[in-house]
């Protein structure tokens, strides 16, 4: 018997969840327009412990979403499951967040293309066939009228950028399937479990979110 606890922080979807040998017991999200983690995340965790009259140290292991995403929602979800491993002495398990967008589309025929925003016209990105199994690795790159022209099936892109994109793909193989937005960490349940029963994990003491990119900081102009 495995309790993982799942935590989902790489967009302005803050999702906890806990579940038993695979089994979602008891999700908590919220997605809000100024970040929320910093407030929501451990009060989520302990609410859910307590929800479900569990100790922390009934917990077999702990997984988060690695990313890309939000460097800041990111940095404050891996340290949040990192403290709790090393805390109980138990496994980190990490899950592909671009997956766990993809997942949630159900088709029989095409591709999926989750997609996270990252600024101006830039996503990351990566394809998924029908069986949601990784075609195309993960990248970063400028969205156009050009992008996946040659790809002449059925084409699902799901993520926070579906508004932006509708405007620049507007073939009629381009989909946008409603209310997959955010990835969460109830589509982590099944996921981490499979890799739990392989001792599929990292290294809590060296483990880095997948930020695609190096975080940038930038100043604002002296007008004076």
């Amino acid at each position: 018997m495995a309790y993982i606890l799942n935590i989902e922080t790489a967009t302005k979807n803050c999702s906890v969840s806990v579940a038993k040998d695979g089994k979602m017991l008891l999700c908590k999200e919220t997605a809000t327009e100024g970040y929320s983690h910093a407030e929501k995340l451990h009060v989520f965790i302990q609410e859910i412990i307590l929800e479900l009259q569990l100790s922390y140290k009934d917990l077999s292991a702990v997984a988060v979403s690695q990313g890309p995403g939000s460097y800041t929602g990111l940095r404050i979800g891996v340290s949040a499951a990192k403290g709790i491993c090393f805390a109980l002495n138990i496994p980190l398990i990490a899950l592909d967040t671009l997956a766990l967008l993809a997942i949630q589309a159900k088709i029989d025929k095409g591709i999926i293309i989750p997609m996270i925003d990252a600024r101006r016209m830039e996503v990351y990105s990566a394809v998924f066939n029908s069986q949601h199994q990784k075609i195309r690795d993960t990248k970063a790159e400028i969205i156009t009228a050009d992008s996946f022209s040659q790809v002449e099936e059925n084409i699902y892109i799901v993520g926070d950028c579906q508004e932006k994109c509708k405007t620049i793909f507007t073939q009629d193989n381009f989909i946008f399937p409603d209310g997959i937005i955010y990835p969460s960490s109830k589509e982590m349940c099944s996921l981490s479990y499979e890799k739990y029963k392989i001792s599929d994990t990292v290294d809590v003491a060296y483990f880095e979110p997948y930020y695609l990119k190096d975080f940038m900081i930038t100043s604002a102009t002296n007008k004076s």
